[in-house]
């Protein structure tokens, strides 16, 4: 049954409370019913640090989109709920992560008015990205009714973990692979910059500070590490005569076996011939885990990398599409103040004007600086003559000493 429309009118947009998390619990487990993923561990965590990320947001710090989470209300009850976080360090281009309805709210008309407060409230985001499940057709009518374009398609594959011992007895032939870190970012910003199409360069606008990691993002990892049971690995293969980064890997490991490990892959277009050489080196890393399955991603623009996925038998366990739209924020004019609006300036000010139009005359001040000046300098001549007792004839054939003539 389709919910009916809901007035925008109605619907009031706040932060989130900690309240509020039960009903997201609820929303979110009713809507990855047909997904099989399961928010419980990430809400949970969301619990366990609700106050001081709430604290958190009211100075600049890494951590301060961290729980970026709006609710709408309607009647004093709660109907929806959005999430959206910074894509880069910038913030020039950010996510929306989830949106979420009840079941008897309508989708179209509480997530556009999710979608509107997020565009217009959040100034400094320039671009706006997304994913969403193909086959979910309301929530790709409702992006598209919002001004969201397709941007590129996407698979997630999984690589069980049977197949995965095997790729590990292969040995990888990378000579010159290195740890990366913060000195290697210029390599690795190189390399990300090549390995996508121009339009996803410019929606992702990222710069050489996204590929640093600063104290505070080092400490979250460590405590992430401790208590979530979590292992960070990163490698990149340098090439010595192009001097650049080709192929890079980002490993999440799972220390308790709870969920699937996770992989980021970039691959220079170049240099396809490396993607079994790094699907078995983190192969080999992820045995020193318990046996879980590993899940990456590849695009509509990597050929290589689904044929080579196709080849191993993975599974594809989602398909997604990217979608992207710009903003560009009206700068309001202000309007003067209400107690200057009901002054009458001009009636006040009609005393003040002249009374005739005045008459451009020569400056007076100018001619009296002028003489004083030619005074002064004629005494000061007069003084030195008389104390040098000399004499000044005044010459008779000069025009200005002859006498007047009668």
């Amino acid at each position: 049954m389709t919910p009916a429309a809901t007035d925008p009118a109605d619907v009031l947009v706040r932060p989130v409370r900690f309240r509020d998390l039960d009903f997201l619990h609820a929303i979110a487990q009713a809507k990855d019913t047909a997904g099989g993923n399961d928010p419980d561990r990430q809400l949970e965590q969301m619990r366990r640090w609700f106050g001081p990320l709430k604290v958190l947001r009211w100075f600049p710090n890494p951590a301060q989109h961290a729980l970026c989470i709006s609710v709408a209300e309607q009647d004093d009850r709660a109907v929806g709920a959005i999430h959206v976080a910074p894509f880069n360090k910038q913030s020039s281009t950010w996510r929306v992560e989830r949106v979420c309805v009840s079941p008897d709210a309508n989708l179209g008309d509480v997530g556009s008015v999710l979608l509107r407060h997020c565009l217009e409230t959040i100034w400094e985001a320039r671009t706006w990205v997304l994913e969403v499940d193909v086959s979910d057709q309301q929530e790709l009518g409702l992006y598209r009714r919002n001004g969201f374009q397709p941007l590129a398609q996407l698979t997630y594959w999984a690589i069980a973990s049977e197949p995965l011992a095997q790729i590990a007895q292969n040995q990888p032939r990378l000579p010159n692979l290195l740890p990366a870190g913060n000195a290697d970012a210029q390599l690795l910003y190189q390399l990300d910059t090549v390995s996508m199409p121009p339009l996803l360069r410019q929606v992702f606008d990222r710069h050489i500070d996204d590929f640093r990691t600063n104290i505070l993002q080092a400490i979250s990892r460590r405590v992430r590490q401790w208590f979530g049971n979590v292992e960070f690995v990163r490698g990149y293969v340098f090439e010595p005569q192009r001097k650049a980064a080709i192929g890079y890997f980002q490993l999440a490991l799972c220390r308790d076996g709870s969920h699937a490990h996770a992989a980021d892959l970039t691959v220079h277009p170049a240099y396809t011939w490396l993607y079994p050489e790094l699907i078995a080196q983190m192969a080999q890393v992820a045995q020193t885990a318990p046996p879980q399955s590993l899940q990456l991603v590849s695009a509509d623009y990597q050929p290589e990398r689904e044929a080579y996925f196709e080849q191993l038998a993975a599974e594809r366990i989602a398909h997604a599409l990217l979608m992207s739209r710009s903003v560009w924020h009206k700068l309001r004019e202000a309007k003067p103040a209400p107690a200057l609006d009901r002054l009458q300036l001009s009636g006040m000010l009609q005393g003040l004007q002249p009374r005739r139009t005045p008459i451009p005359s020569r400056l007076p001040w100018l001619r009296t600086a002028f003489a004083q000046r030619l005074l002064g300098g004629s005494s000061r001549m007069q003084g030195s003559c008389q104390d040098g007792n000399d004499r000044v004839e005044p010459a008779t054939n000069h025009p200005c000493n002859r006498p007047p003539s009668s």
